[in-house]
């Protein structure tokens, strides 16, 4: 049986926004001020309350490192990588490992930049990530704008959509070629994808997408 396997990434396989985590390892680098990290925790704020802008989000996030040489900037990323393996909740582990021993085609799909989405996917073990994509300059130093479409509330269905077409084997293209496809979400900015798989699973939800699975009788997961 062909299956697919999706997880969202903040306070679904974490409990915490990895982006904040970032901004507070950049911190004690002593890259950022204390203010930059209150205006990243600002745009959580509005994320939970459907206000967000992403670009903006993303912009934040990536201006920053701008000023220094991208090989100072992976240095960053992997004492950062280092820091959340433990991290990692171990129920959260152990269920990606079950998809991944059954040889579901198994994806990190976050809303997350991959520069910090990239080592969660590494730390959990997923080969394949679906996040939202900065541009880089020629010299490999962001310019704080996205590539394409941001991997955000509709979007993040026809993200997961390209990814698939663009596979190489033989696997299905889209999302309703599979026998059995699961997301794991704690957000009602995911509906659109959250009712496009054929088993959904709300992990922690908001209050929002608690009560939608409630009425449509989804399954739900406070580990």
């Amino acid at each position: 049986m062909r299956r697919l396997a999706l997880f969202d990434l903040d306070h679904t396989l974490i409990p915490f926004d990895s982006g904040l985590a970032w901004m507070r390892h950049l911190r004690r680098e002593g890259v950022i001020e204390a203010a930059a990290e209150e205006r990243y925790l600002e745009y959580c704020h509005q994320y939970v309350a459907g206000t967000l802008d992403i670009h903006a989000m993303v912009r934040a996030i990536l201006l920053p490192l701008a000023a220094f040489e991208p090989a100072q900037v992976q240095a960053w990323r992997a004492r950062f990588e280092l820091e959340i393996a433990s991290r990692l909740p171990a129920s959260m582990r152990a269920l990606v490992d079950v998809h991944r021993t059954q040889g579901d085609l198994c994806a990190l799909v976050t809303a997350t930049e991959r520069l910090i989405s990239e080592p969660f996917a590494r730390a959990f073990g997923l080969e394949h990530l679906v996040a939202t994509e900065g541009v880089m300059r020629d010299d490999g130093r962001p310019t704080g704008e996205i590539a394409g479409l941001p991997c955000f509330r509709e979007h993040k269905l026809t993200r997961v959509q390209q990814w698939l077409t663009g596979l190489r084997g033989t696997w299905p293209a889209s999302v309703d070629g599979f026998e059995r496809s699961f997301f794991y979400s704690d957000s009602i900015n995911d509906l659109p994808l959250l009712e496009a798989v054929t088993d959904p699973v709300a992990v922690r939800p908001d209050d929002a997408l608690r009560a939608r699975a409630a009425t449509v009788h989804w399954p739900v997961l406070d580990i």
